[in-house]
C-alpha cells in the first residue's frame, strides 16, 4: 500500500519529535529512552510502586527493578516501603531526577521552539492550536 501525503507527514514529525528527543537526551549525558521514560513515569504517578511502572513501560517486574537500582544509583529516584502495605515499595522521584526531567523538557522545547520559529509569524498560531487540539492541551 502506497503511503499519503498525509502519512508522510504524520512520519516526518514522528522523525522530528524523535530525533529531539534523542539529542535532548544526549546533551544530558546519554540517558537512554528507557531511563527517560521511567522517570517521566514516575513524575506522573508518584509513589507508584515496580509493578505499575512495569506495565507503563511494557517490561517486567524483573527488568523494571534493575531499571530503577540504576535510577537510585543515579540518584534520580527513592525506594521506601509504601504507606499502606510495607509488602510494596513506593517510587518516587528525588530532586535530582525532577531536576534531569526539568532539563530535558527544557532542551526539548527549546528545539521545538526553533523549529517553530522558522514558520511564518501567522502560521505558528495555527500550528500550535492545532497541536493544542490534537494534544487536548487547553490553550489559556
Amino acid at each position: 500500500m502506497e503511503r499519503t501525503h498525509d502519512d508522510e507527514v504524520l512520519l516526518a514529525v514522528a522523525r522530528l519529535v524523535m530525533d529531539v528527543s534523542i539529542r535532548a537526551a544526549g546533551e544530558l549525558g546519554g540517558l537512554s529512552p528507557v531511563q527517560l521514560r521511567a522517570l517521566t513515569a514516575l513524575r506522573v504517578t508518584p509513589g507508584g510502586n515496580l509493578a505499575q511502572l512495569a506495565e507503563s513501560l511494557g517490561i517486567t517486574v524483573s527488568t523494571a527493578s534493575r531499571l530503577i537500582d540504576r535510577l537510585i544509583a543515579a540518584d534520580w529516584v527513592h525506594r521506601r516501603p509504601a504507606p499502606h502495605t510495607r509488602r510494596e515499595i513506593s517510587l518516587t522521584l528525588t530532586d535530582g531526577g525532577r531536576a534531569v526531567l526539568r532539563q530535558y523538557d527544557d532542551r526539548r522545547v527549546s528545539q521545538l521552539r526553533a523549529c517553530l520559529d522558522s514558520l511564518a509569524p501567522d502560521r505558528r498560531a495555527a500550528v500550535m492550536d492545532s497541536l493544542a487540539e490534537l494534544t487536548h492541551v487547553r490553550v489559556h
